[in-house]
């Protein structure tokens, strides 16, 4: 009788690791904007990883519009099971929480499960080589002229978007917003010379910026970045109040058991560690993120308590 007790036994050991090691499906993780930009080509490098760490596949998929609302809406009314992920970002959540109040159904801290932040980038106003302007004070000069200047971003709402009207609230002027469905158009628009202006991420501009292709006037950095040392940041350049960091995140819908939510924050982990994604962070000067589950979430919080009162204050709406 125990030889046969411990027959029976040996299955169940076995099966205890592959049981443990087990995912709820396939994850699908929803990017709210376009195709193209750095931080869409970074999660998708996470996503490989995670999908070996998981033992799962792992897709993402492009659902842009709102400033990045649309596809936040989507994640948040997804069943809270670990199969469905965000990428969140401060246009989505800390802007857009305040920004499209009156016409979201969700609120970016209640109804999410922040897992980690993945990257953090700073922005900047950048022109077109064959413009005259080749600092702020010439972008704001051409600004005021008859003729005016228009700027492209990523999208109404957008935190490029928020950072043009505060440049323009501060210096008393007008400009002309081009808003585009992701940051890669409106920026492929600034170098054909379509638009003048675009405001983008370092994440998404590094490139342009080092082949000449874009010629950057500004950070919203509270000093300069060390790979650009030759860029002034808009305190610097007269506007003590224009600072922000482009942060992004992968969050899950709020009601994700904490047992998933831990699995994901060490599968995104181990992800940014991979030698293929920590050369991309390098390769467009993005600092990796550092916060994850309880911290990830408190940051979150702060950021929608920090932006709230700037959005209003802005003036901004959806349009």
């Amino acid at each position: 009788m125990r030889r046969r007790h411990l027959i029976l036994a040996v299955p169940a050991l076995l099966a205890a690791p592959a049981l443990a090691q087990s995912y709820p499906g396939p994850v699908r993780i929803i990017v709210p904007f376009a195709t193209g930009g750095t931080t869409d080509i970074i999660t998708r490098l996470i996503a490989d990883e995670m999908g070996r760490r998981l033992s799962t596949t792992v897709i993402v998929e492009n659902r842009p519009g709102a400033g990045a609302t649309l596809g936040t809406g989507l994640v948040a009314r997804a069943a809270p099971d670990g199969t469905t992920l965000l990428v969140s970002t401060i246009s989505g959540m800390a802007v857009g929480n305040t920004l499209y109040r009156d016409r979201i159904q969700w609120d970016a801290d209640r109804d999410f499960a922040h897992i980690a932040t993945i990257l953090g980038t700073p922005y900047l106003l950048l022109v077109n080589p064959a413009t005259s302007m080749n600092t702020v004070a010439d972008f704001i000069a051409a600004a005021k002229s008859p003729r005016g200047v228009a700027y492209a971003t990523s999208g109404i709402g957008s935190v490029p978007h928020l950072v043009g009207l505060r440049i323009a609230q501060a210096a008393g002027f007008e400009l002309q917003h081009i808003p585009y469905r992701g940051g890669s158009q409106a920026a492929t628009d600034a170098i054909a010379g379509t638009v003048p202006s675009v405001m983008d991420s370092l994440t998404a501009a590094s490139a342009y910026i080092r082949a000449g292709s874009l010629r950057a006037l500004a950070f919203t950095t509270r000093a300069r970045i060390a790979d650009f040392p030759q860029i002034p940041t808009f305190i610097e350049s007269g506007f003590p109040d224009i600072i922000a960091d482009g942060w992004a995140g992968i969050a899950a819908p709020a009601g994700t058991p904490r047992a998933l939510q831990e699995r994901l924050a060490a599968a995104i982990r181990e992800a940014m560690a991979a030698p293929q994604v920590a050369r991309r962070y390098a390769e467009t000067a993005t600092l990796p993120g550092t916060l994850f589950l309880d911290d990830a979430q408190a940051f979150v919080r702060a950021e929608i308590a920090a932006w709230a009162p700037v959005v209003r204050a802005s003036g901004a709406t959806p349009g």
